[in-house]
């Protein structure tokens, strides 16, 4: 078989059943390979490569599994590293494999020739410069265990032209070669004893739940953990889910837009449980002010995490949901059963029920009419709580202030039902992956929330979107500007605009028309501006057959609140 061929069925017999792929000259073998197996293996073409970088973090996002993109050598793999850098971030499972010039004029400058390797040896939890044919079994093999356990993340391929043309009799199951990797580790009970201890010791315990949570499958250990031992729980923006929003325990995000109650619970607290979280500084605030006054308990199966911005004087490195598992069994152990009871923490509740009553997330609506993004959100959100579809609701964002708002006013019930780009914050992210995560659960309503400087940087999707009949929905929230930069303009520059501004002029009408540019790509699309047409626009968005674009015109002055300004503290919180 030739090595396209054998990458293919390779892919094949790891489980994938969807690739995302933009053709050119040194991927062409695998893309005469992919038209060998239509029947057991789906090729989505985007549009661009970033696109499909992203559609394909959509699909890992969602199941949980490695998804595979695949483009050409040069300008289509360097397509690719936002993405790849994007998912190392996140810890996102997605196999990138990139052709390269043959092996007879690597490192020459040869046509499409770039040194993707070393471009992305710092973005990449482990790449491959694959330079024979004899190798690519292995290479898949190693590819697949490497993005999937511990920690996971992104894995390059970069295969040379010739390896994929060349013919050779396949070995199916090679031994892997990964000396020292050993991902998977179960805490100690010598280990998680000073956890009970501290939790034994405490009187304000606080759980800082994160997306390691996600990524270890442990929001029903999470859930019975925190209702054991009675403790509120504060979500990172990649935590949302995990943990129930409308459960009492629930303090909802946190961090610099997160709730008021919980940032400031997490402030006052004498046990932090940080589970799953990297101490992010979008999270923290200034270091040295972050949680100082109670001890804190760091439980992650990445061991370079423990210590690495915050002291954990608990440290334990293991993989989350057994560790949790076993925090359960210990704390239903007999001699442990006064820390299950009920009411522990009185004063504790008392003081945040109070912060969450006179602290609430909140906004003020326009006497003129107008919709703001905050209501329309909400709005979306009761609109498919009342009718029941939220359990098969799947939302992604784009980046900026509509991010925000979505994370504070969508409410989320369970793991991977929302989609967005956390630590590299890339904008253009939520329509493609939007994409990838409607093929991975075509009976879910996927919709893309999203603003006009994000959705314009991969417009291009809609045209996929299309063309391979993938239905999602767009809320295009549309204030002409860059709304976030805008934000940190009004608060910190004096309103000085700097190139924030995505219109044609101030007398000119809104721009671009994003109606007609969904139409010229085969999309439905409607345009509203007034609060009065609000629902039956989402409702007709919700109910459309096929894909749409609501594209809602809403004010660039609104603020996301609160806010608590970078490198600073919840003592600096902006509220209002």
């Amino acid at each position: 078989m030739s090595g396209a061929d054998i990458l293919v069925h390779a892919l094949i017999r790891h489980g994938v059943r969807v690739v995302f792929a933009y053709p050119g000259g040194a991927s062409m073998p695998i893309h005469q390979a992919l038209t060998r197996v239509q029947d057991r293996l789906r090729t989505i073409l985007p549009r661009h490569e970033q696109g499909g970088g992203f559609m394909a973090h959509g699909y890992s996002r969602t199941t949980g599994q490695a998804s595979v993109c695949v483009s050409t050598s040069g300008p289509g793999a360097t397509n690719f590293v936002t993405c790849i850098a994007d998912a190392k971030m996140d810890s996102i499972p997605v196999i990138f494999i990139t052709g390269q010039v043959s092996t007879t004029v690597l490192g020459n400058d040869a046509f499409q020739e770039t040194p993707m390797v070393e471009i992305c040896r710092g973005i990449t939890k482990h790449h491959y410069l694959l330079t024979r044919t004899e190798d690519i079994t292995r290479v898949v093999k190693e590819a697949f265990h490497i993005a999937t356990t511990g920690r996971p993340g992104p894995v390059l391929i970069d295969i040379c032209k010739d390896v994929q043309i060349r013919q050779i009799v396949p070995d199916w199951d090679p031994p892997m070669d990964l000396p020292g990797y050993r991902p998977m580790r179960r805490a100690r009970r010598e280990e998680l004893e000073p956890v009970i201890a501290a939790i034994r010791a405490c009187k304000k315990p606080f759980i800082y739940a994160g997306g390691g949570v996600t990524h270890s499958n442990a929001a029903a250990e999470l859930k019975t953990f925190a209702e054991l031992i009675g403790a509120p729980v504060g979500l990172t923006v990649h935590g949302l889910g995990n943990f129930p929003a409308d459960h009492y325990l629930c303090l909802h995000m946190l961090g610099m837009h997160g709730t008021v109650y919980s940032n400031y619970a997490i402030n006052e607290a004498d046990l932090l449980l940080a589970l799953g979280v990297r101490f992010d500084d979008r999270v923290t605030g200034k270091l040295s002010e972050f949680a100082k006054h109670g001890k804190i308990v760091h439980i992650d199966i990445d061991k370079s995490e423990i210590h690495k911005n915050k002291f954990a004087h608990v440290p334990v490195h293991g993989d989350l949901k057994l560790a949790l598992t076993d925090l359960i069994a210990m704390l239903q152990e007999e001699r442990n059963a006064d820390l299950i009871a009920g009411g522990r923490y009185p004063d504790w509740w008392r003081q945040i029920d109070y912060w969450r009553e006179t602290e609430p997330l909140k906004f003020v609506e326009p006497s003129n009419g107008a919709i703001i993004p905050q209501y329309a959100i909400r709005r979306l959100w009761e609109l498919l709580r009342d009718r029941h579809q939220l359990d098969h609701t799947i939302i992604t964002t784009g980046v900026g202030q509509h991010q925000m708002w979505a994370a504070q006013f969508f409410h989320f019930n369970k793991p991977r039902k929302w989609i967005t780009s956390g630590g590299l914050g890339t904008m253009g992210f939520g329509l493609p992956s939007a994409l990838g995560a409607k093929v991975a659960f075509p009976d879910h309503l996927v919709i893309d929330i999203d603003g006009d400087g994000s959705f314009l940087m991969n417009i291009q999707e809609l045209a996929t979107a299309y063309a391979e009949k993938i239905p999602i929905k767009v809320l295009l929230l549309n204030n002409q500007h860059l709304g976030m930069v805008v934000q940190w303009e009004d608060r910190f520059f004096a309103s000085n605009r700097a190139h924030t501004y995505l219109g044609a002029g101030e007398d000119h009408p809104p721009y671009p028309d994003f109606v007609t540019i969904a139409e010229g790509f085969g999309i439905p699309a409607r345009s509203i501006s007034a609060k009065a047409d609000l629902d039956a626009a989402l409702l007709e968005m919700i109910d459309s057959p096929g894909s749409f674009v609501l594209n809602v015109q809403v004010p660039h002055q609104e603020h996301v609140l609160p806010m608590i300004p970078s490198g600073m503290t919840v003592k600096d919180m902006i509220k209002a």
